[in-house]
């Protein structure tokens, strides 16, 4: 989970977003979201594909 969350902030930051424009487009809940970033949530793969829908990146990006 930890290297998960780490890899999405990664990406996000590297995209220049935020994480309210992000969880917004999901959308999600943003205390969810923060969870996911941080590792203490553990993302379905619809939520980590929306995810990556959100950041403008293939999911493979998220999970190499």
């Amino acid at each position: 989970m930890l290297r998960i969350g780490r890899r999405i902030r990664e990406v996000r930051e590297h995209q220049n977003l935020t994480q309210e424009k992000v969880y917004l487009a999901v959308p999600m809940n943003r205390s969810h979201y923060q969870q996911i970033e941080s590792g203490q949530a553990n993302p379905t793969l619809r939520t980590l594909v929306r995810i990556a829908d959100a950041i403008g990146v293939p999911l493979a990006d998220l999970v190499r």
